[in-house]
């Protein structure tokens, strides 16, 4: 198998496919809603979130079959059925069209893959193996969930807002890059919490 290209991608106002709507659906639609993409749900039945979902407007839910034209113009599939056949189907449509394509929990159908996430604020920390592993991946990200604790959303939000300032300064070039690397640092974290004892007992 080729090496996969790691990436994180704006989806922001694209056009997105979902086929399915239960419990395999539904938090991949849940995914979605988080990147502001345009949302169309095709599924004969669909489960109590993604109906509230659709009644408050957040996406577009058709209750019918799948239609081969419901991949045009899109920018990405997802794939969430019981049905093996239906499945292929809607990949090899997909394909035919140049959309992107993840039929969920088959490998072969897929063109990306979900990695298992830690989200701390703005930091995100992506585990992959290319489908091999589901388990692996989610047992490394309850690792890292423990060693990156939720005080980092705080720390990466002021890392930012401190980046701008310094990018904004008249200091030249090297001595910008010196001070960014050093408020990225362990100890300049540690600094941080020991000002803010909320964060602190959370280490």
């Amino acid at each position: 198998m080729t090496s996969l290209f790691p990436m994180f991608m704006k989806l922001a106002g694209k056009r997105c496919l979902v086929v399915g709507a239960g419990k395999v659906g539904e938090p991949k639609i849940g995914s979605l809603l988080e990147t502001g993409a345009l949302i169309q749900v095709v599924s004969i039945s669909a489960s109590q979130q993604v109906e509230q979902w659709a009644e408050s407007g957040k996406i577009d839910l058709q209750r019918r079959e799948y239609l081969p034209s419901d991949v045009d113009g899109k920018f990405l599939a997802i794939v969430a059925t019981a049905s093996n056949h239906l499945n292929r189907a809607i990949y090899r449509d997909a394909q035919q069209r140049g959309v992107v394509c993840n039929v969920v929990d088959v490998p072969e159908y897929c063109d990306f893959f979900y990695p298992s996430v830690v989200r701390r604020g703005d930091l995100q920390i992506a585990i992959s193996t290319a489908g091999q592993s589901p388990s692996l991946a989610q047992k490394l990200r309850q690792q890292l969930e423990n060693q990156f604790g939720p005080h980092y959303a705080g720390w990466v939000a002021e890392l930012g807002k401190t980046r701008r300032l310094i990018l904004a300064s008249d200091l030249d070039k090297q001595r910008k890059l010196k001070l960014l690397h050093s408020l990225a640092s362990r100890e300049a974290f540690e600094a941080a919490l020991s000002e803010l004892p909320e964060l602190s007992a959370k280490v």
